[in-house]
């Protein structure tokens, strides 16, 4: 389950018009929610409240196998429409198998003006936290210096390294640092620069996404919406038979100063057609008490990805798929063509809903013959558009190093449960790993 602060900053960056899916750091999001979902360990419990749309505070608590917490706050220069523990919607807080939106170049808010001078302001979110008993503490700036570039810098600091300063020279390893990233963005390419004061880490993060980009809807009319909608096909027309996508490609290329070490990595990634997961606002929807007309089922959700690493010579590959509308399945293939070792991984995500009970149709007398005998002809209502919601979520991955985890989340009432176990099938001494119950619950202004 994401934290409260996750939740939070994806909302802002929803609200900003910024999309963090074309960039090389996401390439294989799709295929990690469902082979690399963390199973929560020991007892952990969260409390967090939205005073007002700009200002936000979390509370955690971790009671086994240690007792610690942390205290968080956020603050946003745009107001959020958060929603309460009880009626978030579940798949916007959980990592899920998803086909993304269509690429498209980020928008600003229009310009303010009063007086001849302008008086709009850039958008910029805060978070702060601070672990106890430790007293270590994580913060974030990120700005939105233009529409297609944004700003971020990150911090830790550990006072509790100050105490091992002996310890801490001979090992190299420092008690805080400083991460500044610049990102840009234009739909087609989405360019990532990023600098580490820790060990003095220059990178450079590259996506080119083929194909025609998506148009912004949101100035766009119904009538607009109806006269005009763009095909959903790549740059050229479709054959028969295969799979419909769209692909991107990318790299990134790291150097330490302080290291004298650099590494390099490559990838591509195939996802098919329609663009994105409803709700999208790229999917237009049917007007107020219209149905989608009837059509041939579209093809499966896929997504293909491929990551290599020349230098430390690691392949990986890995399928991901919607089999049906609550099933996903993904397999992953990882090989090293130095070492010869290899590693496959299967999962599963299914989801389950709780069914509601559909409305009965009212029955009422037709008068308009009264020299007839009494008709009673049933009252047809508009079917609701969902009899069911999703109650929660079922995770599994097995892979060929014996480990396999279970994991659910959900909602119980008004609270978000994640539970999980990791066993290890091939050792007798100490067969179950972890296990995991995490808690939380976050209430709206």
């Amino acid at each position: 389950m994401h934290p409260f602060a996750t939740y939070v900053i994806r909302s802002y960056y929803k609200a900003i018009g910024w999309s963090e899916d074309d960039f090389y750091a996401h390439i294989t999001r799709s295929s990690n929610a469902i082979l690399d979902f963390d199973v929560p360990s020991g007892l952990k419990f969260a409390i967090s409240k939205s005073p007002n749309p700009s200002f936000k505070t979390s509370y955690s608590m971790s009671a086994l196998p240690s007792l610690h917490g942390s205290i968080g706050y956020i603050f946003t220069s745009c107001n959020l429409d958060i929603r309460g523990s009880g009626n978030v919607r579940v798949k916007d807080m959980v990592d899920r198998f998803r086909v993304y939106d269509q690429p498209r170049r980020p928008e600003g808010k229009p310009e303010e003006w009063l007086a001849g001078e302008r008086v709009d302001t850039r958008d910029y979110l805060l978070y702060g936290r601070i672990y106890v008993p430790t007293g270590r503490l994580e913060a974030i700036y990120s700005t939105q210096v233009t529409p297609t570039l944004q700003a971020l810098v990150a911090a830790i600091s550990d006072p509790r390294h100050s105490l091992y300063s002996g310890e801490r020279h001979r090992s190299g390893a420092s008690p805080s640092n400083v991460l500044v990233k610049l990102q840009h963005s234009t739909g087609r390419w989405c360019t990532e620069y990023s600098w580490s004061a820790e060990d003095q880490m220059w990178g450079v993060q590259c996506m080119h996404n083929f194909g025609k980009l998506g148009t912004s809807t949101s100035h766009d009319t119904p009538d607009d919406a109806s006269k005009e909608k763009p095909k959903r096909v790549d740059e050229e027309d479709a054959m028969e038979g295969g799979l419909k996508g769209r692909i991107s490609a990318g790299a990134e290329f790291y150097l330490s100063t302080k290291e004298k070490s650099a590494g390099v990595s490559a990838g591509i990634r195939f996802t098919t057609l329609p663009d994105a997961t409803p709700p999208s606002a790229q999917v237009p929807q049917p007007p107020n008490g219209a149905t989608a007309p009837p059509g041939p089922p579209s093809q499966p959700p896929t997504t293909i990805t491929a990551v290599f690493n020349p230098m430390l010579g690691h392949v990986s590959g890995a399928y991901a798929a919607r089999v049906s509308r609550d099933l996903s399945l993904c397999s992953r293939f990882d090989f090293n063509v130095y070492s010869y070792e290899s590693e496959w991984s299967l999962g599963a995500e299914w989801w389950t809903r709780r069914h509601k009970p559909k409305s009965e149709s009212p029955v009422v007398p037709d008068l308009s013959s009264p020299t007839l005998p009494l008709v009673v002809t049933p009252v047809q209502p508009p079917p609701p558009p969902q009899n069911d919601d999703i109650q929660g979520v079922v995770k599994a991955r097995a892979s060929t190093t014996t480990d396999v985890s279970l994991m659910w989340e959900g909602r119980i009432r008004n609270l978000l449960v994640s539970l999980g176990i990791t066993s290890n099938l091939s050792s007798r001494a100490k067969p179950i790993k972890a296990v995991g119950l995490e808690i939380s619950y976050f209430g709206s202004e």
